[in-house]
């Protein structure tokens, strides 16, 4: 659905993406992760075909970016989406959908697939800035899209709008859409994109799944166990290399020296009242690519 190639883009001699290359495949969700100024709205404005790049190659949907083709099969949500306030939320996705092409009538189920039924006919100045953006999602859906670009779309949505929203993702996904979204909520996208790419100063440091991130970080993985009363010596000779703090040990080891960590640990059962494996978060490894960059 979209495939960057070797993507380069200059703003008055300062390299805002250089030699950036990835795909987003059918039913695939890819978050696309960096800091401010990583160069992430760039990358976006290029797919969309609001800006030119100045090297390497694009396709959106087999076509350029911003060609009838593209603009047919993407939609795109901003960060903050705005709308007329003297409209109610119906008029405006009704408007959307003739420039579409499609039935104004459609405009109640769109709304009530993005929660907002209940205030469909309210004025949009009405809204909160969370509702707003649930406008936005609604007409992101117009015309069933092959490709949604969003750009940090959980923005102003409160815990169970930002779970019914990646709900709808899902399902979009499910039904053949590639979807790349921009986010800084990494505990969010950790569970519920397929992959990452994560951009430092205009450059592509890493991408992949959570796991395989976490096999090309080689970050060390935290387990914390509580010992049962007068037991904490004893786990420690048993197993050297903790940490005590209180009643619990903190261990550190390597992703291979995991399973071996486990089951010298196991040995000690009858003397563990708990036990508990942290492997590095995707804010870990964030962290970890992005330092590489600055490196």
């Amino acid at each position: 659905m979209l495939t960057l190639s070797h993507l380069t883009k200059r703003f008055d001699g300062a390299t805002a993406l250089d030699d950036v290359s990835l795909s987003v495949a059918p039913g695939e969700r890819v978050a696309l992760l960096g800091h401010n100024g990583a160069g992430k709205s760039t990358l976006m404005k290029i797919v969309l075909g609001l800006i030119p790049h100045d090297g390497g190659t694009v396709e959106v949907l087999g076509a350029r970016p911003g060609s009838g083709t593209a603009r047919a099969g993407v939609a795109y949500l901003p960060e903050s989406a705005a709308f007329h306030p003297a409209l109610t939320g119906r008029e405006t996705i009704a408007h959307y959908l003739r420039l579409r092409g499609q039935p104004a009538a459609l405009a109640g189920a769109l709304l009530d697939r993005v929660g907002l039924s209940d205030a469909a006919d309210r004025r949009i100045g009405t809204y909160s800035k969370g509702m707003r953006q649930r406008v936005g999602l609604a007409q992101a859906l117009i015309g069933r899209p092959r490709l949604m670009v969003l750009d940090e779309p959980t923005s102003g949505l409160d815990p169970v709008s930002r779970r019914d929203f990646y709900t709808i993702l899902e399902d979009l996904a499910a039904e053949g859409a590639a979807i790349l979204l921009s986010s800084h909520a990494l505990t969010e996208v950790e569970a519920r994109t397929d992959r990452m790419v994560i951009l430092a100063h205009g450059r592509l440091m890493a991408e992949g799944s959570l796991s395989a991130l976490r096999q090309a970080a080689d970050l060390p993985v935290t387990v914390e166990l509580t010992a049962v009363n007068g037991a904490r010596a004893s786990i420690l000779d048993a197993v050297p290399g903790g940490e005590l703090c209180g009643n619990r040990i903190t261990y550190r080891c390597r992703q291979d020296e995991k399973m071996g960590l486990l089951r010298r640990l196991s040995a000690q059962s009858e003397s563990l009242e708990d036990i508990e494996m942290h492997p590095p978060s995707l804010e870990d490894l964030y962290s970890h690519f992005s330092k590489g960059a600055v490196r």
